[in-house]
């Protein structure tokens, strides 16, 4: 078996790991965009746009995680040539995607009638409720760009998604810019103009990347088995049971912030907004991690394909070593300008003031913010997917939902107890799962000596 030094291992790593956290940045710096742009309007068109993107957040992110089944699947096939099975893969993987995305696409849709019994301040939900429904729709495209991402990473091919990612997102300026203001003759629509332009963009790149896979020649061996081979089966079983426990993680993570927004809310609009600047700026941190943990599922899938069991721990350890030092990085960076970086979103001095005590917070938990995704991308790529689940379950809604009301509320600490409790749950999701990953190996390897 070939054997990797812990700097090969690193090397490797990062080579895969740079075209993802590319992708993954260009994918927040979306939301970055509309609230740089939504909060030069007012802080209550800010709000709006964050309480949106919150509560549409909740079903993508499960859409997404429905997505990551694709790679260690399709890893494991093209290291092993079988062309064939990566087409049944491939559109076992579109179909069942895209009909989950209209299933989350026709929750959220009819949804937002119900937006004014979250108890949210009434003025920030009369404008999320149109601003919501334009987002919905991007629902689909973005169900499609994922797809595809997640099967060229199965290929390690990780730069594709990067190049249709960063046009994406330069759309998504431009138009920002244009139908807010009404510039070179499109319509002047104001707040709602960031809706319109996230949609498009994430049309222009789901159409793109499905394009990619059928006519570019580093992907387009499938074409001709795609076709004949048929829907079900095997391939849509071992979708399904990857895709739904990474739908699952991806979800409950995701909810306890969304929750944590919601309970923000019940303080007013100023601790919506600080928490959306806040989360804005550690979602763009974590995108990090995150391109280092879809770079461990490729890496840890290929070397379970042949059954490497020594160098998968190897690889996760040097991939975990990684994250830490990105991570530790940042939260020097959070710490030395918490008050700086506030100041891109707004000039409102509480929000400014609360949102730098925010960012100090989450300068304590990059670190476990990090250990905890490339955790899971580990054992995502072992196919060890139920346990991760039941982890998530337990730190983020059974720990820290009750925590973060009993801190905001009977303490009184409003935001700031609902982060800390927040806090605690990466430290708990991320120290079990990575005991996990380093157990599994170590029995694996036990059972082959």
């Amino acid at each position: 078996m070939k054997t990797l030094t812990n700097k090969q291992h690193i090397k490797e790593t990062v080579l895969l790991s740079l075209p993802l956290i590319a992708t993954q940045i260009g994918h927040v710096f979306t939301g970055m965009a509309d609230n740089y742009f939504l909060g030069q309007i007012g802080k209550t068109e800010l709000a709006a746009g964050v309480f949106s993107n919150g509560i549409f957040v909740l079903l993508l992110v499960f859409c997404i995680g429905m997505s990551f089944a694709s790679t260690p699947l399709v890893s494991s096939a093209h290291i092993k040539g079988d062309v064939e099975r990566k087409a049944l893969l491939f559109k076992n993987a579109l179909v069942l995607n895209l009909l989950v995305s209209v299933i989350a696409f026709l929750l959220l849709f009819f949804l937002s009638p119900l937006m004014i019994y979250m108890q949210q301040p009434p003025d920030v939900v009369e404008l999320a409720k149109p601003f919501f429904n334009v987002l919905v729709f991007s629902m689909i495209p973005i169900s499609l760009f994922f797809t595809c991402k997640q099967y060229t990473e199965g290929l390690s091919n990780t730069r594709a998604a990067m190049y249709i990612s960063i046009i994406g997102n330069l759309l998504n300026i431009v138009l920002n810019y244009a139908l807010i203001q009404g510039k070179w003759g499109l319509p002047q629509l104001g707040y709602m103009g960031a809706a319109w332009a996230t949609f498009t963009a994430r049309c222009f790149m789901g159409i793109a990347f499905l394009w990619y896979v059928f006519y570019n020649p580093q992907t387009n061996d499938i074409k001709k088995f795609y076709k004949k081979v048929k829907l079900g089966g095997e391939a849509l079983r071992s979708l399904w049971k990857i895709g739904i426990n990474s739908g699952m993680q991806f979800t409950f993570e995701v909810a306890a912030f969304v929750i944590a927004l919601f309970m923000a809310g019940k303080f007013g609009k100023e601790q919506i907004d600080s928490h959306g600047i806040a989360i804005t700026l550690a979602s763009f941190t974590y995108m990090f991690a995150s391109g280092i943990s879809s770079a461990s599922t490729i890496r840890v899938s290929n070397l379970a394909a042949t059954k490497n069991v020594a160098e998968i721990r190897k690889a996760g350890n040097m991939a975990v070593l990684l994250v830490l030092a990105c991570m530790g990085f940042f939260a020097l960076i959070f710490t030395v300008f918490s008050n700086v970086l506030p100041g891109f979103f707004t000039n409102d001095a509480y929000i400014l003031d609360l949102s730098s005590d925010l960012l100090l917070i989450a300068a304590v938990f990059q670190l476990f913010d990090g250990l905890q995704v490339v955790s899971i991308g580990m054992l995502r790529g072992m196919e060890d997917v139920k346990f991760p689940t039941y982890v998530t379950l337990i730190g983020y809604w059974i720990l820290a939902l009750p925590l973060a009301y009993f801190l905001g509320f009977t303490c009184k600490m409003e935001v700031i107890g609902i982060w800390w409790a927040l806090t605690f749950s990466l430290v708990f999701v991320g120290i079990i799962l990575y005991w996990r990953f380093r157990k599994l190996t170590r029995v694996r390897i036990s059972t082959r000596s």
